[in-house]
């Protein structure tokens, strides 16, 4: 399961505070906590509140990797920003977040991944936005991984994001992405691998965690990949772990939470 640590962004308040500043403490903490809570890759988003992203990403991304082995998933709407990290990157292949399937995205997200080496992770949506049902879910993947073919990426660096959208506003919609996540590893030989931003099912809800940590195990079962989540959160670390056992994918021990 790869996961992917969503605390540097600066939509939290410490983190915008970090950026407007250029103090690099928050971050660089954030960056540690998250990599030894078990974080596979590190989500750097310059967030809104940043007039020139492509100067700050740059900066994010250098004060990681002073501290950090962990690769990055660089996250911005902006092709400039993402180029800007991807130039300033010294370690590990990043992933790029993200692309819909719009015609005019696709043509330029797609080809800065292939061009950069880098993993891309795809929206199942496009201008009219996010489909209400798997099958519609669906077409619009086979569009990214099209033109994902077409441009030499490969599908194991293409991640399929159904999107999850709050149960409260939503709630039809968490079976459909469940189906969806199945339905992907139909699209192709091999199949592109599949993503949620796992805390978007639970904005404005009680009981965050709970409903987080129980769509995590089922989206795991569907066969999700990729998850960009809370990974400060103990309860939900276990979750990952005990699925991980119940799934076959590692050989049970009496100490699976310790491994």
């Amino acid at each position: 399961m790869i996961l992917i640590g969503e605390r540097i962004n600066g939509l939290f308040g410490d983190v915008a505070e970090a950026i407007r500043e250029k103090n690099p403490r928050a971050i660089q903490e954030w960056a540690v906590r998250q990599t030894e809570a078990g974080a596979t890759y590190l989500d750097i988003n310059t967030g809104p509140a940043v007039d020139d992203p492509a100067a700050v990403m740059p900066w994010l991304v250098g004060i990681v990797e002073e501290v950090v082995d962990t690769p990055l998933c660089l996250d911005s709407a902006k092709v400039p920003a993402l180029e800007a990290g991807l130039q300033a990157i010294t370690k590990s292949k990043p992933l790029l977040n993200s692309t819909t399937a719009e015609e005019n995205h696709l043509t330029r997200f797609v080809p800065l991944a292939a061009k950069y080496g880098a993993g891309l992770i795809g929206l199942s949506m496009n201008k009219r936005g996010v489909p209400r049902d798997a099958a519609d879910r669906i077409a619009l993947a086979m569009e990214i991984v099209v033109a994902a073919d077409a441009a030499g990426l490969p599908m194991t660096d293409l991640y399929i994001d159904p999107l999850v959208l709050p149960v409260n506003v939503g709630q039809d919609h968490a079976r459909e992405v469940l189906e969806t996540i199945r339905q992907t590893k139909l699209l192709a030989d091999p199949a592109p691998r599949t993503v949620v931003g796992l805390s978007n099912i639970s904005q404005k809800c009680p009981h965050r965690d709970l409903i987080n940590r129980t769509y995590l195990a089922m989206a795991m079962a569907a066969g999700l990949d990729a998850a960009v989540a809370d990974v400060m959160d103990v309860e939900f670390m276990h979750t990952v772990k005990a699925s991980r056992v119940l799934l076959n994918e590692v050989i049970y021990s009496d100490a699976f939470l310790d491994a």
